[in-house]
């Protein structure tokens, strides 16, 4: 007889394997998946429905997160919103931001997301209070998400002098790593090369916004590519919209991709905040302004979707959900066949744990048990259904157990 395990999950669809199975876990990991009877002081039962690894969230803004009933937004432009949250800024208090972060960070664990990167603002207009507002976030849902704070210079580095201290200062009392913003800069490459002598001399992973046009009329991705090969950082360094990159020809696409590829950078496309900004001027046949998808992924460059903001001036709708990206990538990517939305379900987990470097990630026996149970039998209706989670496992543990219930009175 099979030795007694910590946690079973029975009767699970996994993708790519035939039949059902179940999934052994001992402690923190994943000790077996077969379909062998064996003991286990927890067992659910699942009956068919889909199991995929945990969802991770890698671009999200939890410090400027549910603006949307102090600032009113008219003109829906990024210039607008920058402007818009950088004085909203002024006000934020630390519990001003701990509660709003609570609000979406609950959101996203109950749809299914076990880690996390957030873009934390540094800058002489909001100091370090987003910061240490994070770390203590950080240690209070250590439980149920692994949370990772990028140290952040939205508000540019050259035109704004102290910032760079700062970012120094994030880093010393815990950030994971640096961000950079080089489009909201008044020297692009100066910037940059700024965030990789602080990512090089901490030792940490650097995140850029870049690019973030209709037009092709920056191309700072490219920047971005050679400081990474110049530093030694490949495999180190994600990159962030990158919508410019959809409004080149092909051929030139190709060219970046190659630079992209030889850097090792891999991509986050923000689905809702990139159709809400871009095309803004485009009076007919408007832009998706998205960066292509497609044409990334069949290169090899790992691509994840992610929420970036959640009901502000950048993206006034929001669920923190990442099931959502999926659906809304669908459409707006044209990624709808089979193959495609089993691509997409990789952009919300495989690819995004990939760009955090997230260890023992997986679903496979020795990988951590962090895990999503979908109300549904494979990933290509988890996405196109935005199927309910129903089961939530953190480390070996259930964090989230959904149940609902519905009534339907008419047919009585």
């Amino acid at each position: 007889m099979a030795e007694t395990v910590d946690l079973l999950l029975r009767g699970a669809w996994l993708t790519g394997r035939d039949g059902l199975v179940d999934i052994a876990i001992e402690g923190e990991r994943i000790v077996a998946i077969d379909a062998i009877a064996r003991p286990a002081r927890d067992t659910f039962d699942l009956g068919g429905r889909l199991v995929t690894p945990g969802l991770v969230e890698a671009h999200i803004h939890l410090d400027k997160a549910l603006l949307m009933d102090r600032i009113s937004a008219t003109a829906g432009t990024l210039d607008e919103a920058l402007r818009l949250t950088a004085e909203a800024k002024r006000a934020f208090t630390a519990e001003d931001i701990t509660s709003r972060a609570r609000e979406v960070l609950d959101l996203a664990l109950r749809a299914g997301t076990t880690a996390m990167r957030t873009h934390v603002e540094v800058d002489p207009i909001v100091g370090l209070t987003g910061v240490e507002a994070m770390l203590a976030l950080r240690e209070e849902y250590a439980p149920a998400l692994d949370l990772q704070l990028c140290a952040f210079a939205q508000e540019g580095l050259v035109k704004a002098p102290g910032t760079e201290g700062l970012l120094r200062r994030a880093l010393t009392l815990g950030a994971d790593l640096v961000g950079g913003c080089p489009y909201n800069d008044s020297d692009g490459v100066e910037h940059i090369r700024i965030v990789f002598g602080l990512a090089t001399a901490f030792g940490v992973d650097a995140d850029f916004h870049v690019d973030f046009f209709d037009d092709a009329d920056h191309l700072l991705v490219r920047e971005i590519a050679a400081q990474t090969v110049r530093a030694g950082w490949q495999g180190r360094v994600t990159v962030g919209h990158l919508t410019e990159l959809g409004a080149v020809p092909p051929f030139r696409q190709d060219e970046i991709i190659a630079e992209m590829l030889e850097a090792g950078l891999g991509v986050v496309c923000l689905p809702a905040t990139d159709l809400y900004l871009m095309g803004r001027k485009d009076e007919f046949n408007v832009r998706r302004g998205l960066t292509p998808v497609r044409r990334l992924l069949e290169a090899g460059v790992p691509v994840a979707l992610a929420s970036n903001n959640i009901r502000n001036p950048f993206t006034p709708v929001g669920t923190a959900d990442l099931a959502h990206m999926a659906f809304l990538a669908s459409v707006a990517a044209h990624m709808g066949t089979p193959a495609d939305l089993r691509a997409l379900m990789e952009t919300i987990t495989v690819h995004p744990a990939r760009l955090l470097r997230l260890p023992e990630y997986g679903l496979a026996v020795g990988c951590r048990a962090d895990l999503v149970v979908w109300d549904c039998a494979g990933p290509e209706e988890a996405v196109a259904t935005l199927a309910p989670r129903t089961l939530i496992v953190k480390r070996g543990r259930v964090t989230i157990e959904a149940r609902r219930e519905v009534i339907e009175r008419w047919r009585a």
